[in-house]
């Protein structure tokens, strides 16, 4: 590499080469481009065509395809009414003026007039005036209530503080991308009459001030948003409910026989109630942020959907359009250093000194940050209740499911589907009916699917997979734009929009910048450039970047892991290509490894949609598989060809049987299957893309298995906390050992603790002291821990 001099020499001209080759734009000279500028891409976000098959034709329109894109935080002179060079300078100013601003009004007279609030005044329900409470007193604790809640909205703050973000957004983001197809989309629902709900997920504490202005820049007024009040101290919640921001009180959360808590969510309902009559959109966060310790989806997300869902079905507003939201970043602008240890509540003085570091820490940078923010077609509540589809019926739990298999007692996966829940049922949701509980988690589920799968993948996405997964000792600047180019065309090609376009060079410029702290440059003699990422827990952030890319190429993936067990036992891990492409594999093998990989994995990582089946997924993976040329069909002379697709038996049931109900009836007469096969394709490019399919799942794999292998060593009975402490220090010093980081994450660490506990190898008992994870009497025995602990790592491609 570097030329041969003392090591100290060496070290201190390589810290300096290393800075000229940032600064010269890797020696090379390059024209300046900026990213976001294309036009031709996927569009994505439709609506699921089977559960709103109304929705999906009523307010799309191809036309909207080619509207381009548009940056919502370009102001300039032609933004505003006037002209001039005092306008050009101002412009910021009054762009903020002209804005639709309603007028103050206090909705809390039209609350304290609601059913439910004269119930509490009245006493004709638990938790109101006549249960040793004078009615005054209670119409003081609702005015309390409602006052922690909500505030009206003040103008005058509210154009103030639109003129400061966008002042302040223009120096932190180099641009805030938006779709007008989908905008337009979005616009056509408002004419319907019913009141949007956003439903987003969370990649930032940013996101909750950046939506609200994005819409309000687009006319569609000011947006009411659901916040964490754990995330804010008083003096800052206090500012923000000025500006239109909705809290929780935590009363709400009460038991459902608590007086308190009656009465919590008798106000918050009566609010809801209000704010959905009056037309106001609301934005509710589906996902918990970045370095929540937990599930992904927020339990105080579903608690805000389901008080929307009660307003519907009991007829109080005709209906409401759900809109999925994503938004991306090349890099979240507040992520924390240590994202594996809960921030603090953030203060009113604390937030005004984060954006001013962040200003002087962008005042000489060149690497802003770029910004896609995504609506999906908005679809109508009410009609997914009517046509909401599950495959829910009959659900068994993980133990009943894999238990047997891991320990094997038995070789056939029962066909129904997982029972996986994780996500803790709070006051609110479990005071709705329990059809009302489950199709909240049923359409919170399909519509964080649906704002997943419209989310574009970033830039430094690609890049972090490219080197964590494929080059991770290192790839030369050449050979990394032509698989930059590569992987970029196959994200396309699987209908996943891109968030970036413009010169190759000048990407791969812009990204590289944007992860300066997790990779090296090298120059070598030839006067090409070599990327090496930097070893240690640096490897862990690129492994949640790449995270970004997962949903895009999922069904590949869990294919190839699935191939790869099947052959685990067959051929050796480490045997050529060839060897491994004589093999035949049976559809039915194929179904039999793809449905234990499913039901190994966490829902959270998956998202699935509830209307599809198991078998239809699987059946998505194998057309994959297929498709990308990893699997070719093998013809048998015992069947009819593969490629032969009329039906032998035609009858009226197999006719008409629902697509969704895949069972072992229906398909072509499934038993046929039995003699279809497939053989590994020979293609060049084939064991390397087997490879990089297979590695995209093994962080999540490998805590899996090192939390099986950790066992043994681990010091139970002790707390869930206790225990995922114990876990993630042992998953660091393994790591540390073998220098691969990426699965030394405490979000994996806990998912496999709970994947455990479903599985039944944790018990979780109660105690004086609090709940107490045990090891259970089945894995207690050493050599069904081993057995599990090669159940996964059959898996894991090395």
């Amino acid at each position: 590499m570097l030329e041969s001099r003392p090591q100290t020499q060496q070290r201190n001209n390589h810290s300096g080469q290393e800075t000229s080759l940032w600064s010269s734009g890797f020696g090379m000279k390059l024209e300046a481009v900026t990213p976001f500028l294309g036009k031709y891409r996927p569009f994505v976000g439709r609506c699921c065509q089977t559960c709103t098959p109304k929705s999906w034709e009523s307010l799309f329109h191809r036309s909207i395809m080619d509207l381009g894109f548009c940056n919502v935080i370009l102001v300039k002179e032609e933004n505003t009414r006037f002209r001039g060079w005092l306008v050009r300078r101002l412009c910021y100013f009054l762009w903020s003026l002209e804005q639709h601003i309603p007028t103050s009004c206090d909705a809390s007279p039209k609350i304290m007039e609601s059913t439910g609030v004269q119930n509490l005044l009245s006493g004709r329900v638990p938790g109101g005036a006549g249960e040793g409470q004078a009615p005054s007193l209670v119409k003081k604790e609702v005015h309390r209530l409602l006052g922690h809640i909500q505030a009206p909205l003040h103008p005058f703050l509210l154009r103030l503080f639109s003129w400061a973000l966008l002042w302040f957004l223009n120096r932190l983001f180099l641009n805030v991308q938006l779709h007008k197809g989908q905008m337009k989309m979005v616009h056509k629902a408002t004419q319907v009459g019913s009141p949007l709900i956003f439903l987003s997920t969370h990649k930032s504490l940013m996101d909750g001030i950046l939506l609200p202005f994005v819409l309000l820049s687009q006319g569609l007024g000011v947006l009411r948003v659901a916040w964490d009040p754990c995330t804010c101290s008083p003096a800052l919640r206090a500012l923000l409910r000025k500006l239109g921001v909705l809290f929780l009180p935590p009363e709400a959360n009460l038991p459902l026989d608590s007086s308190e808590g009656i009465r919590a969510r008798a106000v918050v309902r009566a609010t809801v109630e209000q704010l959905l009559v009056s037309g106001q959109p609301l934005l509710i966060f589906l996902e918990e942020p970045p370095g929540h310790p937990g599930p992904r989806l927020s339990a105080l997300g579903q608690a805000w959907l389901g008080l929307v869902v009660q307003v519907v079905q009991e007829g109080i507003i005709p209906d409401a359009m759900l809109v999925p939201v994503a938004i991306t970043y090349d890099r979240v602008p507040d992520a924390p250093s240590d994202m594996n240890h809960a921030s603090a509540p953030l203060g009113l003085w604390t937030g005004a000194l984060a954006v001013l570091r962040r200003l002087h820490k962008c005042w000489g940078c060149s690497s802003r940050v770029c910004v896609r923010v995504h609506f999906g077609q908005p679809f109508s509540l009410q009609e997914y209740t009517i046509n909401a589809r599950s495959c829910w019926d009959g659900r068994q739990t993980l133990e009943h499911l894999l238990q047997p298999i891991v320990l094997g007692q038995c070789s056939v996966v029962p066909d129904t589907e997982k029972e996986q829940e994780w996500t803790p049922t709070t006051g609110l949701l479990l005071a709705l009916k329990e059809k009302d509980q489950l199709l909240v988690r049923r359409l919170s589920q399909h519509v964080l699917n649906a704002s997943v799968a419209s989310a574009a993948v970033m830039s430094t996405a690609i890049m972090a997979t490219l080197l964590l997964f494929k080059h991770q000792k290192g790839v030369a600047l050449s050979k990394l734009l032509g698989e930059f180019s590569w992987l970029t065309e196959e994200t396309l090609l699987r209908g996943f929009d891109v968030g970036f376009s413009g010169q190759l060079r000048c990407l791969t410029k812009h990204t590289l910048s944007l992860l300066r702290a997790h990779v090296v440059l090298l120059r070598v003699h030839q006067g090409d450039l070599v990327v090496v990422p930097r070893p240690g827990p640096g490897l862990t952030y690129l492994a949640r970047l790449s995270a970004d890319l997962l949903p895009a190429f999922l069904s590949e993936a869990v294919g190839a892991c699935a191939v790869r067990g099947l052959l685990a036992g067959r051929v050796p891990p480490e045997g050529p290509w060839e060897l491994q492409g004589i093999e035949l594999l049976s559809q039915n093998e194929l179904y039999r490894q793809i449905l234990l990989l499913l039901h190994l994995l966490p829902q959270d990582l998956l998202l699935t949609k509830p209307c599809q089946s198991s078998y239809c997924y699987c059946q998505e993976v194998l057309d994959r598989l297929i498709q990308c040329g990893l699997l070719v069909a093998e013809e048998t002379p015992s069947f009819r060809p593969a490629c032969d697709t009329k039906r032998k038996h035609l009858s009226a049931k197999l006719l008409w049987k629902p697509s969704g109900d895949f069972t072992d009836s229906d398909s072509d007469d499934f038993q046929e299957t039995e003699g279809r096969c497939f053989r590994l394709s020979q293609q060049s490019r084939c064991p390397d893309f087997f490879l990089f399919l297979c590695r995209l799942l093994s962080p999540m794999l490998k805590a899996f298995a090192q939390a099986a292998a950790f066992l043994h060593q681990g010091q139970l009975p002790d707390t869930e906390a206790g225990y995922l402490e114990q876990l993630f220090q042992f998953l660091k010093a393994s790591a540390q050992e073998e220098g691969m980081f990426e699965y030394a994450d405490l979000t994996l660490a806990l998912s496999a603790v709970w994947t455990f506990k479903d599985l039944g190898v944790l018990q979780e008992i109660p105690s004086p002291a609090g709940p107490q994870l045990h090891l259970s009497p089945t894995f207690a025995n050493r050599d069904n821990q081993d057995k599990l602990e090669q159940f996964i790592r059959q898996f894991i491609c090395s």
